[in-house]
């Protein structure tokens, strides 16, 4: 690249710090990424810019997903150098945007390894009695009871958990609401729980999981606390709310082989895989789940 075009590199690195304010991190890593652009245009020999066409953004991108950069990695690579490019336009160093309307391949979806039934069974053994243990624990076996999602359960109030039916109604991803089923001990620990909630939450506050000082928990709490039990436990490996959910699904299906109902109970969004799921009613829900959960078998 020419010594101009070094220049207007440094200038937009200058204009993420000023006036983008961005923090440090992000411009350690659009400055990465654009240092690769750079070196990939002195191999083809664009000296400036504006010579860098689409055919040549394409290449850029197939270039980086040869190299082995991962669909995610490829895909902060192109919202750092159209970012670029806009702010070429708008300095009017060029009138083109290369990257516009270019994709990063999608990376294979990895699910995280599901906990083993024992070491599920060590998490949840929380013995003590303080508040914020028992809420914990509710949490946890909650999680690994029904499957949620961290903002289902954080979005949980009071009058959605039918301790009746042992059921939770909950609103997963595009507002649909679904039922389900609450293993019974995870409903004793909900009921150990609901006490200390009393004292703990807000006058006005109707989540089912408080904060010490009463309001609704965030995901990022709820985590920290995951991630506090796994290590206290004794576990070995990290443990957050989706290993949970994931653990769920995975013991649930072995032990059933019911993946039309697993599906169901996981509240998938995507109406073109679930639709056949759709008919499934509660009750064949619930009779899958007790007879398949490793937490809603009685002991004999």
């Amino acid at each position: 690249m020419s010594p101009e075009s070094q220049k207007q590199l440094d200038d937009f690195l200058g204009y993420l710090r000023v006036e983008r304010r961005m923090s440090e991190h992000t411009q350690s890593a659009y400055a990465r990424d654009l240092q690769g652009l750079v070196e990939y245009c002195n191999r083809e020999t664009v000296d400036v810019w504006r010579q860098l066409d689409v055919h040549g953004a394409r290449s850029f991108i197939t270039h980086l997903h040869k190299s082995g950069l991962s669909g995610r990695s490829i895909q902060r690579a192109l919202s750092a150098v159209r970012s670029f490019y806009r702010y070429l336009i708008r300095e009017r160093e060029t009138n083109n945007n290369p990257f516009t309307g270019i994709r990063a391949p999608k990376s294979e979806r990895r699910l995280p390894a599901a906990l083993t039934v024992d070491q599920v069974f060590l998490l949840v053994a929380v013995q003590a009695k303080e508040p914020l243990a028992l809420r914990d624990r509710a949490i946890m076996e909650l999680f690994y009871s029904s499957g949620l999602r961290l903002s289902e359960l954080i979005g949980l109030d009071l009058p959605q958990l039918d301790r009746k039916q042992a059921l939770v109604r909950v609103r997963g991803k595009g507002g649909k609401t679904r039922e389900v089923p609450v293993g019974r001990l995870a409903m004793r620990a909900i009921a150990e729980w609901l006490p200390q909630r009393a004292h703990m939450a807000s006058e006005d506050e109707a989540a089912l999981f408080v904060t010490r000082k009463g309001g609704r928990m965030t995901p990022r709490g709820v985590q920290q606390r995951i991630k506090h039990w796994g290590k206290r436990q004794g576990l070995g490996v990290s443990v957050h709310p989706h290993v949970l959910r994931h653990s769920f699904a995975t013991h649930l299906l072995e032990s059933s082989g019911e993946l039309r109902a697993v599906q169901e109970l996981l509240g998938h969004a995507n109406i073109r895989t679930t639709q056949v799921y759709t008919h499934l009613d509660f009750q064949h829900l619930a009779k899958v789940y007790d007879r398949a959960h490793p937490r809603a078998k009685k002991k004999e």
